[in-house]
This record gives structure tokens, sequence and C-alpha cells, in this order.
């Protein structure tokens, strides 16, 4: 199937990128394309117990996606007001042609760092969505709610800066459980899957 393919499958609008984001420290919107979806759930299973966090989900792709093929619960966090309303419409949308429990989708409008993490979530989503600093923080706050809540978690990495590598293989207890290469690695090493782990 193509992008509009799945589109009219989940009967939501994520394509387009922003092209008038002006922040160094949030990257611009850009949905992950479903052809590498469809490389990443091929080599790596979740489960419908599954809490996934979609750190900068601009319109939801990746919420829609993985609730409409293995029913876990997913949670979107957007700073954008506009992509944020888009995200809300297209759960609307989605949850008119699929008939699923209103909760199993949420979506946040606020800072990445500010979002609270609860006990459940424990697979996080992150699409090189801000800077270091940023996602140093997030990470401060999953280990904090570890802390709280003793319990296996893992962090999905697309197109990670070499920067996010750095800091959890040597500022963190976190280590690389599994490499997803895809088609354009050789073009650009960024173009992977990567998976981190870490038991509390």
């Amino acid at each position: 199937m193509n992008e509009k393919d799945y589109e009219t499958l989940l009967n939501i609008e994520t394509s387009g990128v922003d092209k008038y984001h002006t922040s160094h420290l949030y990257h611009r919107y850009e949905p992950t394309p479903y052809e590498m979806l469809n490389y990443l759930f091929e080599q790596y299973q979740l489960k419908s117990t599954d809490h996934v966090v979609d750190y900068g989900c601009g319109k939801g792709r990746l919420n829609f996606y993985i609730q409409h093929y293995f029913h876990a619960h997913v949670i979107g966090i957007e700073l954008n007001e506009t992509f944020y309303e888009d995200a809300m419409r297209n759960k609307d949308n989605y949850l008119k042609k699929h008939r699923r429990p209103k909760d199993c989708i949420d979506f946040y409008c606020c800072l990445a760092e500010d979002y609270l993490i609860q006990p459940t979530d424990n697979k996080f989503y992150f699409f090189n969505p801000f800077s270091i600093q940023i996602f140093r923080k997030i990470v401060e706050n999953i280990l904090i709610s570890l802390e709280n809540t003793p319990r296996e978690v893992e962090l999905i990495l697309y197109y990670a800066s070499d920067e996010y590598q750095y800091f959890l293989e040597h500022r963190t207890a976190f280590t690389l459980k599994q490499e997803i290469t895809l088609p354009n690695y050789k073009r650009d090493h960024r173009e992977r899957f990567l998976i981190y782990q870490l038991s509390y």
C-alpha cells in the first residue's frame, strides 16, 4: 500500500511537513513514512498491553498505525496547537470508522518535558523531535518514573542524532537492544531504528 492507501484505511490525514518552523529546540514536524513503520514493525513487535508515548506526534500518524495494528494504548505529545487540533480531528475520524474505545488514543498539547509520565507508559518513540537538551530532560523524567514504578521500558529512536546515542550509551544505563537498518542506510547512517532498553 502507498501513503494514500494507509491514510484511507485509517481515515486520517497526516501528510505534509511544517514549512514555517523556527524553533531550534523543537524540530519541525515530519511524519514517519508508512514504509519505514512497516520495516520497524516487521522486526519489532508490540503487545496490546503496551502503552506507547510518541514525543512530537504531530498529526498522530504513528499513534493510529500502532492502535490499528497492535491495539496498544497510544499517547501523543505535541507542542504545536494546530497539529494537536489536527490530531484530535484525526482521532474523531479514526474512531468513526474503527470501533475502538475512545481512551485507546490520547493526545496532549504541551511541552514534551512537561508531560507527566504514567506508571503504565513503557514504550517511548522519538523521530528526532527536539534538541539533545530536551531529550536529556525526557530521559530524566523516564528515570524518575522508573524509580517510582519499577518496570522495563524501551526507547524507539528513528533517525537518531549521534548526540542522542552518545548520551544514552555513556550517561545512562540504557543498553542497545536492537538496530533495524533501512534501505537508505548506506547514504545516511541515521536512516535506521534503534531500540534501547532499561529494566528497573
